[in-house]
């Protein structure tokens, strides 16, 4: 019963994403509780799920395809944050909303990545490989990113961004895995609940900062609806065309379009709500972003599974891909 019960919260994710935000749209007293501190604690533990899945394994196979790993993980954090900064100029984004774009654009592949990726069986061990290190140097990336970026629209405090990415992403992560290293019997037990945890987490930010700035929603929705649609279409796109241009497998170009595409909206959200405060408006892409990415992802898993092609590297002991 609760194994059903676990499995219907982690399969229906993107239902419960777009229901609660809908119902924070429609009566917003629902979820403004969840603010502030609530954030960061849920972003934090999404990220500790993450690491909590991660092995010594998953390390060692960094190794294994170095060609691949790097592109992945410049191919992301070139590709998305100048996509990013070029679709806000483009769409004439108020900079509120265009600093919110381009922080969700320099942000590490998110772990619905992971899943994506294993939903459309292409190389999933690079693909958790590609997340890995993109979350793990995000504390550098994504605050250059936004400094050189966002700082014309806005003052970008770049080291309390870093600090911020380390406390609420790399921090929970680093502790996951040393768990997992030295207590693997406790979090066995544990780990069936992981899933469902980061997806009520994730739910719960999106709906949160819907309502909290529910009228700027509903007025920015067409621009911001177009801002984020772009922003992944591109990504995905951009990412595969990349890899097969460089001569890398259809295998590899699969996996490197879906890294690329994907987004930490939780992670962009909090970041937004703690280092931009006096941009309420920087948090909204992150919502946007989270919605459309889980569906263009699970539009192309659909795809891309029914043709699947050979060469795909076994995930082995690594259990990241299943969670959202």
């Amino acid at each position: 019963m609760i194994q059903r019960l676990l499995s219907a919260i982690t399969s229906f994710y993107p239902v419960w994403l777009i229901g609660c935000a809908g119902l924070a749209l429609i009566h917003p007293p629902l979820f403004t509780w969840f603010n502030g501190g609530w954030i960061t604690i849920a972003l934090g533990v999404v990220m500790l799920g993450m690491g909590l899945t991660l092995t010594v394994a998953d390390f060692q196979r960094l190794l294994r395809a170095p060609g691949a790993l790097a592109l992945g993980f410049l191919a992301h954090y070139t590709i998305m944050p100048l996509t990013g900064w070029l679709l806000g100029r483009a769409l004439h984004l108020e900079p509120g909303m265009a600093v919110g774009l381009i922080l969700v654009a320099s942000c590490p592949s998110g772990t619905a990545s992971n899943v994506v990726s294993y939903l459309a069986k292409v190389d999933v061990a690079l693909a958790v490989s590609v997340t890995l290190t993109s979350t793990l140097f995000a504390f550098v990336m994504t605050p250059l990113w936004c400094q050189l970026l966002a700082g014309h629209y806005v003052p970008v405090d770049a080291l309390g961004l870093c600090l911020s990415t380390l406390k609420a992403v790399v921090g929970p992560v680093l502790i996951g895995v040393l768990c997992n290293w030295k207590a693997p019997g406790l979090v066995r037990k544990v780990s069936p609940f992981g899933p469902a945890v980061s997806v009520v987490a994730v739910v719960l930010i999106t709906a949160g900062i819907v309502s909290q700035n529910a009228q700027a929603v509903i007025d920015n929705a067409g621009k911001l609806v177009l801002a984020a649609l772009l922003l992944h279409v591109l990504g995905f796109v951009l990412g595969y065309v990349v890899a097969r241009v460089l001569g890398y497998p259809l295998i590899t170009a699969r996996t490197i379009s879906i890294e690329v595409g994907m987004q930490n909206g939780g992670m962009a959200a909090m970041l937004a709500k703690k280092n931009f405060p006096m941009e309420p408006l920087a948090a909204v892409p992150a919502v946007f972003s989270g919605v459309i990415q889980n569906l263009l992802g699970s539009i192309i898993a659909a795809r891309w599974s029914k043709r699947s092609v050979e060469g795909v590297m076994p995930l082995e002991t690594s259990e990241a891909a299943k969670r959202p």
